[in-house]
This record gives structure tokens, C-alpha cells and sequence, in this order.
């Protein structure tokens, strides 16, 4: 019987803990997503040109 209670009560945690996961995913709009891409591309034009300017000093450097 108690063995039995102490499944239940992981088997009961388990599925609990599994819904939170997958239940708490907001569903993102149209603007939404295309308002991240564009910030995702921004921030990957940044990082970009910081190597490029890395890369320039670091030439400017050697010489």
C-alpha cells in the first residue's frame, strides 16, 4: 500500500511538472515574431560589425 502511495504521489509530480513546461508557452502574434526577428537581425549586424572593426584594429595594430 505504501509503496503504491509513494508511486502515485511521482507519477502525480511528474505529470504535474511536465504540463508546467509545456502549458506555459505563450502563443506569440504575427507582429510579435516579426518584431523579434528584426531585433535578432539587428543584434547580429552589431556583433558583426564589432568583429569587423576587432579585426581592423587588430591589422592596424601589426603594422
Amino acid at each position: 500500500m505504501r509503496k503504491s502511495l509513494v508511486y502515485f504521489i511521482v507519477a502525480s509530480f511528474f505529470t504535474l511538472s511536465l504540463s508546467t513546461f509545456v502549458g506555459c508557452r505563450e502563443d506569440k502574434s504575427a507582429k510579435e515574431k516579426v518584431e523579434e526577428g528584426i531585433e535578432e537581425v539587428g543584434d547580429g549586424i552589431e556583433e558583426g560589425a564589432e568583429e569587423i572593426g576587432d579585426e581592423i584594429d587588430d591589422s592596424t595594430d601589426d603594422n
